[in-house]
This record gives C-alpha cells, structure tokens and sequence, in this order.
C-alpha cells in the first residue's frame, strides 16, 4: 500500500510563507490581550555579590505603573525539576544574591511598554560586589574533569603518539558567540483561574509546560503552551529562561495579562551563549598516510549555577578509523551568565580542531587533505564496530571535490593568485549524529476531501509546517493544499524539542505512522462493505493515489476517501500516529564513548533513546579563499558543501537549513565574539552594532549538493540537517586560509592582524 506519486522531495515553497509575507502570522511579540500590561526587567550592573538595598518608590510612583517586584514582594516558587540536557535556571528574585551581571533583580510592570521602560530606570540598587572569575584565563581556576561522564578512550594513544612517523600537536580556541535570533524573546502570560496560558519564544513548548507547572504548584494540564511561530532560536528557546517565569509570576500577582519583550542587550545575558574553549589537540601519523593516534582535550566554560551539557570532544571517537583514541572534556564554572546549546553544540567547536589537525598532518607527509580523509574513512562505526544505517561521506568528498574543482588547487601554500589576492582551498569533513525523542501526532480526514494533521511541535523558521505538509500528502496521495498542519500548541499531541537535528526525523515518522494508520482504517471501512469495489482487499492489494484507494491490479476500481466515509455515514476519520528512537537511532552517541566508562549521566541519556547502531549525517565543505596580505582583507569567495541529508523532504527548505548553518559557520569563522568587561563582568558589544554577523555582502553564492540514499533507520529515511550545515565551516575556511598564506590560524574568529604580512 503505497502512494503512486511523490510529493516528499518536492522543493515546494512554504506553506507558511503567505501569512508571514502578509504579516497574518502571529509571534509572541504580536500576541495582545484585554487588559495587557507591560514588563521591563531591571539587572545588575556587578558581577557577584549580594544586593544592600533596592529602592523602587520612585518607581512605584511612576505613571502607568501596576507593580514593582523585587525579591521583597514576589512570592515563593518551586524550582522546576533538573533534567540532563535542558536544566532549569535558579528561581528568579528568591534572594539578594548575584551570580553573574545581567541577572535579574527587579520587573516593573506597567500599562504601556514605554511606561514600564521609563520606571525602571528609577529603581536604584546597593550592593557590595565580591570578586568574579570572568574567563578562562582567570587566576586560581580549577577545572572539573569528565563533567559529563561522556569521556572515550580506545587503544593507547600515548604510546601510539610516541611512535608515531609525524606528530601535530597544537592548541586551539573559540571564542563565547551569542545566538541572535532575529526575533527578540518575548512571553506573554495570563491566568484563567488556576489555568496558565502562556505565549512563549519556545523551541521547547512541552518543557515550559511542565517547569511552570513544576514552579506554580499546578497540574501540567493547567498549563497551556503556545508558540506557532518563533522568530529563530538556534538553540536559545531550548531552555526554560528566567524572563518566563518571571512574566507568569507577574500576571498572577495582577490578575491580568503580562508581556515580557526582551531587549537585545538582554538577549545576551539571559537566553545563553556558546561557552569559550580551549582545546589541545594531538595527532599522529604514518607516512602513508594512515592516523595512528588521536588525542582530543577540551576545556570549556561554564557557569556556576545551572549548566548545560556540552561535551566538546564526543564525536571525535566516531569520526574516523583509528585504533589509538582518547577524547576528555573539562569544564571551569565562571560567575557568568549559563551558557545554552547553540547550533551544533560542542561539534562546532571540537570538530574546528580535529579538522584542522588533519589539514596540518597532511600538509606535513605531503598528502592531499581529501585523500587523507579517505584513506582514514570509517565504514563501520569507529567506537563499536557497527555498520552506519547509511553512510555517504566518501561520496560527499568525492562529489563535493568534482563540484568545487579541487583538482585545479596546487598544494603549496601561497601558490595560488589572483592579482593582489592571495588564493587558497581548504576543505573539512563532518560527522554528526541527531538527537530524536518520542513523538506523537494526530490525523483527521473529512468529508470535504481535506486533512488536519495536529501536533505540538514548533517552527522555528526551519519549515515544519511545509514538510509535514508534505510528508501527510505523500502518504495519503493527495495535493498538499489539501493539507493543513496544525502545530505549536501543548494541547495537541505531544512532539519533542525543535533542537538537536530531530524534529523532523522525529515528527515526519509520526505523521507518516499516521498516514499508514488512517488508510487502514479507511481500507479496513471498505474492505468490509460488499457494495464497494475494494470489498475483500488487504492493504498488500491497494495504492493510493488523488484522494483515493484502489486496487493495484486494476487503477479505475477503487474509492475516495470521501464516499468511504459517506458509506460508513461518518464526517470525519480521526487516528493517531507515533515515532520513537529506534534501537538504531542513537548509537552514533553510544560509540562515542567506552560502554564501560559511562557515568550516571551517560548511561540515561543511551537508555532514554534506546539505542544500539549508529545512524546520523556526514557532509563536506570546501572553500575558497582570498586573501590580501597587505591590508589582511579576507573574502570567503565561494564554497561548496555536499551533504549526506538521506531522505530530503523538500529540496529547496533543504538547501536554506545548509546555507543558513554555512553562514553561521562564516559568522564563527571570521566574526562573532562576545567581550566581556574583566572588572565588571558587561558585555560590551551586546548589540548588533558591535556584536557582528555575517551580512550579504560577507556571504558568497553557496553551492549545496545533496548524496546518499534514504536512511534504513526509519521510515521516512531522513537525517537531521539543521546543524551539520554549520560544522566544519570554520575548519574549512582556517584551512583554506593557510593554503592561501602559509599561515595557521588556530583561534575563533580569526582577525586582520593575524592574515597581514
């Protein structure tokens, strides 16, 4: 029982594009209500310290002001429960403790935006301010070793290093970057009784969901989450964010509807960051090539309340064969503000350095950087000795390297020019694997020929609501506009995180597990009716096609899903559909570290996901570079990124998710870098004025080619995709700006200074 023709693929436009273009979609910061007030967060100017005293009389008589709320006034709340991937922050106002500047000490909540902005201003705060450890180079700093219990060891990669024909030992870092999503976080809360509903910037709706509840003392079904669209999250809206709790706190305390815009400013003290590395990397090698050894040590920042976890060296152990590997994370816990996952979280910065690396044992035995990768190419899962569900990386080098030209590059640095314009080419591979959860959807056919498929999921920007579109078409046979996909609400059908590269391996399964359901129970209509031509027919006799069943020997006998439920003397067919990671789903993430070395915390996070045989997504980017050593000007001139996506649900939404994470790889390669004042603990460039990212004219035309085959690890065959865009870029970009100058940038983002002569 299969559809006749293939809508999945298909690079239709999106079907949410009609209401954004005409401003008809509604983000949190559009959501009004009757009654609406205003919320301005007032926070520290210090580091870490204890508050004195704080004055809001002046505020409290502002114009428009409802409340003021301090940790004299808010009520006590429950701390949300801690879970491994997403913990909650410390329940805000509960003291006169400090941790980090930025934290909140004071809303004001108010009639108007403007009047809530105004009277925040006139809150004044003592405090006395004790010493901060701001960054890694901070005195008297000890680290926390295998903090997440996720360190892998095989073989010996000491002895192997000591034997080892060449030698790249070399230390790299990457700088704190800010998410920066277009749409600043906002929240909007009001109670009906004992029920919470609120609007949220969420990638995470079902966990803000359940920590309010947690925080309120209420059931989770008096909670109702709504997030349809988000203006962008990259890994911010994962968490659970202080400014929520806060904003529902509020609107309790008034008995009316509270909003809470964050300012952009704000966006970078309260919504996370990508913490800082250092990591020392060793690699050694034969003369033929052949990788002996691997030693990955990574040392990144944490806070000291409330972390993520973020291993840095986790996919080094299952990216390439070798016999002699050993990867080891340590964390050092700062007084700043949490950081939070960010679009390939710990791979971006890991892989910078293991890809590095290899360009550098390369250039040392003479060998071309793709031959390199090949010959070190893992066909089986390097930690277990498994076979990949699929695996199309070869291919990736070989169809990206024929796409780019990289035959016409000659090895020698600083061969290559272009007048002024020292020219280089550099490549790097990536390996990464999705994180997917449990998933639920529902699916209703009508008597009017159309679908509502129903889940709790969120769109991001990433296009859930045309592929899902897509995939209920293709499983039912019919037109997409026949379609109509229903999301971002906690009272429908439970669906996992907008995050970690599994929405839509996840989701897509769930409705096409929906699809499979309601044709049977279509089929099993018909197939019981004398009067219909389907009469006696199994699902192994039929295919759908046009909104309809019929029977595969013999196309004109069959049915519409409309005179199946006419007959039956029903309006409507409803059925639910499901995924869950399969036994296969996660073992890319168990064979990145030894089985028998596992933590608590390791040991939860492979039975949560249930998982044996590796599966995930390979790419391969390659880059030109121009370089004018005279000014240290750098243009990123063209790149080329192949992509092993498995099954692509829709070719052109596709292609956007690569170009989008190559242009946040631009942005990690050669711009984004959060300062931090050492005495104080500011952010210094926390806007967009200082805080730089790529813009048009930073970002070249960007090829994209997809290979490989459908993945066997699931139905629909698809691989996450929204993060492997990403990694890889800055390895790429570093070293194709060696080729073109000779010299070695190991530090994120590179500078001016670096590239002169």
């Amino acid at each position: 029982m299969t559809p006749e023709s293939r809508v999945i693929g298909l690079g239709l436009d999106r079907v949410d594009g009609p209401a954004k273009v005409t401003g008809a979609a509604t983000y949190t910061m559009d959501v009004t209500a009757d009654g609406l007030l205003h919320a301005a967060l007032v926070r520290s100017t210090f580091a870490v310290g204890t508050i004195t005293s704080i004055e809001t009389a002046q505020a409290e008589a502002a114009p428009g002001v409802v409340a003021v709320f301090t940790r004299h006034n808010v009520p006590r709340m429950k701390k949300p429960s801690w879970n491994l991937l997403t913990p909650p922050p410390p329940v805000p106002l509960q003291d006169g403790s400090v941790h980090h500047y930025g934290q909140y000490i004071a809303m004001v909540v108010a009639e108007t935006h403007q009047q809530a902005t105004a009277a925040a201003a006139l809150i004044r705060v003592d405090h006395e301010a004790a010493g901060a450890s701001l960054s890694l180079d901070a005195p008297a700093l000890k680290s926390r070793t295998n903090p997440y219990f996720l360190d892998a060891k095989r073989g010996d990669a000491e002895s192997a290093l000591t034997a080892a024909d060449v030698v790249i030992d070399a230390t790299f870092t990457t700088q704190a970057n800010a998410h920066n999503p277009l749409g600043l976080f906002s929240t909007v809360a009001r109670w009906d009784g004992e029920h919470l509903i609120v609007h949220d910037s969420t990638q995470n709706p079902y966990l803000i969901r359940d920590s309010l509840a947690k925080v309120f003392s209420i059931s989770k079904d008096k909670v109702q989450v709504l997030a349809p669209y988000v203006g962008g999250g990259f890994g911010a809206g994962l968490r659970l964010w202080q400014h929520v709790i806060l904003t529902a706190m509020a609107a309790r305390a008034v008995g009316r509807p509270v909003k809470t815009v964050l300012t952009r400013p704000q966006m970078f003290t309260g919504i996370g960051h990508r913490p800082a590395t250092i990591q020392r990397m060793r690699v050694g090698a034969r003369r033929d090539g052949t990788i002996t050894a691997i030693d990955h040590e990574a040392t990144s920042t944490a806070a000291k309340v409330a972390n993520v976890l973020y291993p840095v060296t986790l996919t080094t152990p299952a990216t390439y064969r070798c016999d002699n590997v050993r990867g080891r994370d340590r964390q050092v816990r700062l007084d700043i503000p949490s950081p939070a996952h960010m679009r390939g979280p710990g791979e971006a910065e890991g892989n910078f350095a293991l890809e590095t690396a290899l360009d550098e044992v390369a250039c040392a035995i003479g060998m071309d950087p793709v031959e390199l990768r090949m010959r070190n190419y893992a066909k089986v899962h390097p930690q277990t000795g498994l076979a990949w569900s699929s695996k199309a990386l070869d291919e990736c080098y070989r169809q990206g390297a024929e796409r780019f030209g990289w035959a016409g590059r000659t090895p020698q640095p600083r061969s290559m020019r272009d007048g002024q314009w020292l020219v280089g080419y550099g490549m790097a591979g990536v390996t990464y694997s999705h994180f997917q959860a449990k998933c639920q959807a529902s699916l209703t056919v009508r008597d009017d020929g159309t679908v509502l498929v129903r889940s709790g999921a969120t769109d991001i920007g990433q296009g859930t609501y045309t592929v899902i579109t897509q995939v209920a078409a293709d499983g039912l046979g019919l037109d997409p506009v026949n379609i109509r996909f229903e999301l971002g609400d906690t009272g429908l059908p439970r669906a996992p995180q907008a995050g970690g590269s599994g929405l839509a391996t996840a989701l897509s399964n769930a409705v096409h597990d929906a699809t499979v359901n309601a044709i049977e129970a279509l089929l099993a209509s018909a197939s019981a009716d004398p009067a219909s031509p389907l009469h006696g027919c199994s699902a192994r006799d039929v295919a759908v096609a046009g909104g309809r069943i019929h029977r595969e020997d013999d196309a004109s006998r069959g049915e519409t899903y409309v005179a199946i439920l006419a007959r039956s003397g029903r309006s409507e067919l409803t059925v639910e559909g499901s995924s869950a990671p399969s036994r296969a789903e996660i073992g890319a993430l168990l064979g990145s570290f030894a089985v028998s070395r596992m933590g608590r915390a390791g040991r939860r996070l492979v039975e949560a996901t249930h998982a044996i045989a590796p599966a995930g997504a390979f790419a391969a980017h390659f880059v030109e570079v121009r370089v004018d050593p005279q000014l240290g000007r750098l243009r990123v001139q063209r790149m080329v990124s192949a992509v092993d996506a498995g099954q692509v649900l829709n070719e052109k939404l596709a292609r956007s998710q690569i170009i989008g994470g190559v242009v946040g790889g631009i942005g990690q390669a050669l711009f984004e870098e959060i300062t931090t004042d050492v005495g104080s603990g500011r952010i210094s460039n926390a806007t967009l004025a200082d805080y730089l990212v790529p813009v048009n004219a930073d970002v070249p035309d960007l090829d994209v080619v997809f290979v490989g085959e459908p993945d066997s690890d699931n139905a629909v065959g698809v691989k996450g995709i929204g993060e492997i865009g990403l990694v890889g870029v800055a390895a790429a970009i570093g070293n194709a700006i060696h080729h073109a100058t000779g010299k070695r940038l190991r530090s994120l983002p590179f500078t001016i200074t670096e590239l002169m002569d």
